[in-house]
C-alpha cells in the first residue's frame, strides 16, 4: 500500500487531530463512531501520530455533536445541501449521506489536495479548494439547491476575529433562513489551549485565534441561536456511548466544573437571518 506524505500547513495540520481520534475510537471498539475510513487514512499517512497519544479521542464527542445536527437537518430536508467548512479529512458524508442530499466539501488548496488522495467527487459530492475567507465558494453552494446546512467543525474558530465575523455577516446576507452549526470558544477555551495534550505539542501559530464570550452578539452579524450544547449537557445517546472512564468522568463531576474544564467551549445551531445593520 502506497504512503502519502503529509504536506499542510501549521493550521491545516490539526485536521489530523480528529482523524486520529476517530481511526483509535474506531480500532478500540468504541461505541461513539464506527469509521473504517479514518482507520485506513491514518494507516497510509506518513505521519507522526504517536505524539497525541489516545487523548485524541475526545474529537469524536464533538463529531458525534456535530452529526446529529446535520441528522436533524437531513430529516427535515432530504434533498437539501450539506456544506462542510474546512472538509478537512472528515467522513461525514459516508457516515451520514442519505442517497438524496447534495454535498459540497470545501478546504484550503494543501488540504484539499490531501483530501482528493482518499475521496472522489460524484454527481451529489463536490470537491473544491477554497479558503473560507474568500466568497467564491459560496457562488458554487449557491448554484446547488437549498434549504443549506453550513457546518463549521472546528474551523472558523482558527481565523482571525475580523475575517471570522466578516464571513459570517457575508453568509447570513446571502443565505438568509439557511442554518449554520459552529462551534465558539470564549476566551477561556484559547486559553486552556496551552494545558491541551494535543495543542501543546503543535506550533502556537496552530491555535484557536477566535473568541466570542457574547454569543447573542453575534445577532448583528445574522446569526440567531437555535440551540446551545454545552460539554456538561451532552445528549444521553452520546452519554451512554462513551468509554467507561469518560462516562464516569461526565456522571460525576459537576456541570460547571465540567464547563469550566472545557473553557466554556460549546457547539450552536445558528439561524442565519439577514443583518439589521
Amino acid at each position: 500500500m502506497t504512503e502519502v506524505p503529509v504536506e499542510l500547513g501549521a493550521v491545516q495540520e490539526t485536521l489530523l487531530i480528529p482523524l486520529l481520534g476517530r481511526a483509535q475510537e474506531t480500532q478500540l471498539g468504541g461505541k461513539l463512531l464506527n469509521d473504517p475510513k479514518a482507520v485506513e487514512i491514518v494507516a497510509r499517512l506518513q505521519y507522526d501520530f504517536e505524539k497525541w497519544g489516545t487523548s485524541a479521542r475526545g474529537a469524536c464527542i464533538r463529531a458525534r455533536l456535530f452529526d446529529a445536527q446535520v441528522q436533524r437537518f437531513l430529516a427535515e430536508h432530504p434533498e437539501g445541501t450539506v456544506v462542510e467548512i474546512g472538509a478537512g479529512l472528515n467522513t461525514r458524508y459516508e457516515r451520514l449521506d442519505n442517497g438524496e442530499a447534495r454535498w459540497l466539501e470545501f478546504d484550503l488548496p494543501d488540504s484539499m489536495e490531501l483530501r482528493r488522495r482518499f475521496f472522489e467527487e460524484d454527481e451529489r459530492r463536490t470537491l473544491l479548494s477554497a479558503s473560507a475567507t474568500e466568497t467564491g465558494w459560496m457562488d458554487a453552494v449557491a448554484e446547488l439547491p437549498g434549504p443549506y446546512c453550513f457546518v463549521s467543525e472546528a474551523v472558523l474558530i482558527y481565523l482571525e476575529p475580523p475575517d471570522a465575523e466578516r464571513t459570517v455577516r457575508t453568509l447570513a446576507e446571502r443565505f438568509s433562513g439557511s442554518r449554520l452549526i459552529m462551534d465558539i470558544t470564549p476566551t477561556g477555551a484559547v486559553a486552556a489551549q496551552a494545558r491541551s495534550p494535543l495543542m501543546k505539542v503543535m506550533s502556537k501559530s496552530s491555535w484557536f485565534r477566535w473568541t466570542c464570550d457574547d454569543v447573542e452578539s453575534l445577532r448583528e452579524h445574522g446569526l440567531r441561536v437555535e440551540q446551545t450544547i454545552s460539554m456538561s449537557s451532552l445528549p444521553k445517546d452520546i452519554r451512554r456511548d462513551l468509554s467507561l472512564p469518560m462516562k464516569t468522568l461526565f456522571t460525576l463531576m459537576p456541570s460547571a466544573l465540567i464547563d469550566r474544564m472545557s473553557g466554556g467551549y460549546a457547539i450552536y445551531r445558528f439561524a442565519l437571518e439577514t443583518p439589521s445593520t
